[in-house]
């Protein structure tokens, strides 16, 4: 398998960073993404961006290790939207070698919604960092097209979209719709397997995302498909919360589980 593979915040999100590293070097990831902001008010995140000590100690223990850090999450583009609000965790970001911050667009006014991401592209660049804006059916950005849409009116080399399986496969998004985005929007893309038939609601929808996912290949969804309409080099993500399988199986085995699933599916791809 050519392309880095990346253990996801979610996968572990009640695990701490320095833990997390650990974790991704004894079950051969290459990168990992680290949740600093909350994705919804009250739920685990871990701001190294506010604790300076943390940060340093987090920079030496991957200066020992052959793990990255690829992306930080999770920049929402809500109503009253502040790019410049968000430096710290991009300096943060940069202190970590972090390539790309996960964006969800919140705001229902298209227009706004797209001059705030413009706005934080060009900040992300500043850093050296993408804005990997993900569609989310349930989020002012439901589908691929609305996010290349959003994406297309930003300027320089910050412009990103993220393909979530689970979302792709949950939106009214289509292969078409994944080959139009431009190749040098891509940066990562997020691999998990789904439940069949989808939720018709926007409440199991998001508690599924966010807790319930399967490992590659036991699900509804065509991941070949989307997987063949995707750069073979891209990074992919592990992004696979399911407390149930995990705690039943423990974290070794667990891991070990969705790491070889995710493999067999990518080298089967390549082969093609």
């Amino acid at each position: 398998m050519t392309a880095p593979l990346g253990l996801a915040a979610l996968t572990v999100l009640d695990t701490p960073p320095l833990q997390h590293v650990d974790l991704a070097e004894r079950h051969g990831f290459d990168t990992i993404g680290l949740r600093l902001l909350p994705a919804a008010p009250g739920t685990t995140a871990y701001p190294l961006h506010e604790d300076p000590a943390a940060l340093d100690t987090l920079v030496r223990r991957l200066a020992d290790s052959p793990i990255e850090v690829f992306d930080l999450e999770i920049i929402r583009i809500a109503e009253e939207f502040d790019a410049s609000s968000y430096r710290p965790l991009l300096e943060a970001g940069a202190r970590l070698g972090a390539r790309a911050v996960l964006v969800g667009g919140d705001d229902p006014d298209r227009g706004r919604l797209t001059d705030s991401y413009a706005q934080l592209a060009q900040v992300c660049a500043e850093y050296g960092i993408v804005a990997s804006l993900e569609f989310m059916p349930w989020t002012a950005v439901p589908d691929a097209k609305a996010a290349i849409e959003i994406v297309s009116q930003a300027d320089g080399p910050a412009r990103s979209v993220l393909v979530d399986a689970l979302h792709v496969g949950r939106s009214s998004t289509t292969f078409d719709d994944l080959a139009a985005i431009p190749r040098e929007w891509l940066h990562y893309a997020q691999m998990c397997d789904g439940s069949h038939p989808v939720p018709n609601d926007d409440a199991e929808l998001i508690r599924q995302a966010r807790e319930e996912r399967l490992v590659p290949g036991t699900g509804g969804i065509d991941l070949r498909g989307i997987w063949a309409t995707l750069p073979v080099d891209l990074p992919v993500s592990i992004e696979l919360p399911n407390e149930p399988l995990r705690q039943a199986m423990g974290d070794d085995a667990w891991l070990d589980r969705i790491v070889s699933a995710t493999r067999k599916l990518i080298t089967s791809m390549q082969a093609v």
